[in-house]
């Protein structure tokens, strides 16, 4: 016990702090240990009373907006508190600039001691030496630190461009692997819900209305449905304490890749390990990585939603869901989207469509008006025509055999694509050597320009050709695994008795409406389908294959081979101007 009436007595707060984002040694450095170490060193400071003991658990030392450590300058300022004793520097901070702005401005001026056990420091002891110690110190501490940032943003970017899940909580929906973390597994409950959520929007019910079926159904909201099974989960989006769906909510599902089975991370980061200013990334630096876990909802849901999402669509009053073809309906002459209006006549009410640039001025353009029933029912009409088509082509490609299709040609064309791409090297290779013929007097400048142009055509020629077989090949590997995944889009709709707005969105791009023209009775209706391209290069390759397949089976057989040329060309005429009429005039 101090006896000396001479003595100052300090009131002091032990500041304890540790943090793996700092590469804290988990044993030495635990609270635990340095309260234990600085609890033995004040035995031999009877001048020192402990005021309290402030404890920031798992905050970085690079920045000073720890709570514990503001509740302790706040004590300082109010004359409570004037001495800090800390395990290390290190325990204080990391952050050279700002400990160094402590220690030798900040405690001095307020008249706080400090001491840095480990450090052998005490401002009240004047050692020169050990004043000159400190900065260096201080400057190791922040290095330190600076090392660890810069090897975990290193090993983040290689995990997240290997596909590998960062994220501190799963995605709603997905749940991370019991046996590895940094894997993605579909919670079963919880992406029902996200399935429910894609179909009802799909099916025309706007985000606003979606959210309130699920409040009224008493489903959790993401946050909530986390937080019940267990995870300290928190954000900011939440107001409230009762959690409820609103909107945004449902939109942030509706907008997110990662239910296609893609990853998408590495959207935001910071200046540097000393400011944690988030910055929004370009999209072209996104890691996106595709397949690494299960996909809740295709591709092609995901993509029409988003369709969806990019077009102006309100619901109308009195209805739950918009309209089949609202949004999708467009002027064939100027673009603008057509609107839908109801007009009273006595008993009747009359529905059209009509030009929205005509509407606002109709100096602009036409009114380009047409029955919104007749509409629905051509369009219902065109629709069963193109399955049609398509089931067409699916019964060709079957009769020619899945092993030719899906094998076969692969191989031939992989073949032919290294033929082609070994053929371009050559090409390029000769126009070089043209070069250097110029250069060394061999061609004069006339020879030269006429083969140079020669050869570029050539070339040009040959790499269309490569891509049209690259894009082909493309589209075979994509049929052999995915089992022609866009005509299924197709057939799922196979006679088709009614016009939803779930079968608009998931098989037509756009509805143009022309002005009728003299002798026409009703506006002219273009139909412009999705999978068109898959469908042109579908449509040219099993002409191809038939070709093929003719000529094998003329070499297996003279007998019958006139027949066996007519049936087959007469059968892939059918279809190819049913498939391209579908093409040229929907």
């Amino acid at each position: 016990m101090n006896t000396n009436p001479n003595t100052v007595i300090y009131d002091a707060d032990l500041y304890l702090r540790v943090s793996s984002e700092d590469g804290d040694k988990e044993e030495s450095d635990s609270i635990t240990n340095q309260k234990a170490l600085i609890l033995e060193f004040l035995k031999t400071k009877p001048e020192i009373r402990i005021h309290a003991i402030r404890i920031d658990d798992g905050y970085s030392g690079v920045h000073f907006q720890r709570p514990a450590f503001q509740q302790m300058l706040q004590e300082i300022r109010e004359g409570t508190v004037n001495c800090i004793v800390t395990k290390d520097l290190s325990r204080f901070g990391r952050n050279h600039i700002e400990v160094g702005k402590y220690i030798e401005k900040i405690f001095p001026y307020l008249g706080v001691r400090f001491i840095a056990i480990n450090d052998n420091y005490d401002s009240l002891r004047k050692d020169p030496q050990a004043d000159i110690m400190i900065p260096f110190r201080n400057l190791i501490n922040d290095a330190y630190c600076r090392d660890i940032s810069m090897k975990t943003r290193s090993s983040l970017e290689v995990k997240r461009r290997r596909g590998e899940f960062v994220g501190a909580f799963a995605p709603y929906g997905y749940q991370k692997s019991t046996e590895n973390k940094n894997k993605l597994e579909i919670d079963e409950e919880a992406a029902e819900i996200v399935r429910y959520i894609f179909k009802m929007y799909l099916q025309g019910k706007s985000a606003y209305r979606i959210a309130e079926i699920l409040n009224q159904e008493n489903i959790s909201t993401p946050m909530d449905y986390k937080r019940s099974h267990g995870d300290a989960y928190y954000t900011g989006f939440r107001k409230k304490m009762a959690g409820s769906w609103n909107h945004k909510g449902v939109l942030r599902i509706l907008e997110n890749p990662i239910y296609t089975g893609a990853l998408v991370q590495g959207k935001v980061t910071t200046p540097n390990y000393k400011v944690k200013k988030r910055i929004n990334k370009e999209a072209a630096q996104w890691n996106w990585v595709e397949g690494k876990h299960d996909a809740i909802i295709s591709s092609n849901d995901f993509q029409n939603v988003q369709g969806i999402l990019r077009k102006d669509t309100r619901t109308a009053q009195n209805r739950e869901t918009v309209y089949s073809l609202s949004g999708i309906v467009c002027c064939g002459d100027c673009g603008a989207n057509m609107t839908r209006k109801t007009v009273p006549s006595g008993t009747k009410r009359y529905t059209y469509y009509i030009c929205g640039n005509h509407k606002a001025n109709k100096a602009i353009c036409s009114s380009h008006c047409i029955n919104a029933e007749l509409l629905e029912k051509s369009v219902l009409k065109i629709i069963n025509r193109q399955i049609d088509a398509v089931t067409n082509l699916k019964n060709m490609s079957e009769t020619l055999g899945r092993i030719q299709l899906e094998s076969g040609n692969i191989d031939r064309m992989s073949r032919k694509i290294l033929q082609l791409q070994e053929e371009i090297k050559k090409y390029d290779r000769i126009r070089l050597e043209m070069y250097e013929d110029y250069k060394e007097g061999i061609l004069n400048r006339e020879e030269y320009l006429e083969l140079k142009e020669t050869y570029q055509k050539h070339l040009d020629s040959m790499k269309h050709t490569l891509d049209k077989f690259q894009n082909e090949l493309l589209h075979l590997k994509e049929d052999a695994s995915d089992g022609k995944r866009w005509m299924n889009e197709f057939l799922k709709y196979r006679d088709l008795k009614e016009l939803t707005r779930e079968v608009a969105v998931s098989l037509i791009d756009q509805i143009f409406i022309y002005e009728k023209r003299e002798k026409e009775s009703s506006p002219r209706i273009e139909v412009r389908f999705k999978f068109e391209e898959e469908l042109e290069v579908f449509v040219n390759l099993m002409g191809r294959l038939q070709k093929e397949n003719r000529v094998s089976k003329m070499q297996e057989t003279n007998a019958g081979s006139d027949k066996i040329y007519f049936e087959s060309y007469g059968e892939e005429n059918v279809c190819r101007e049913e498939a391209e009429k579908m093409v040229q005039s929907n």
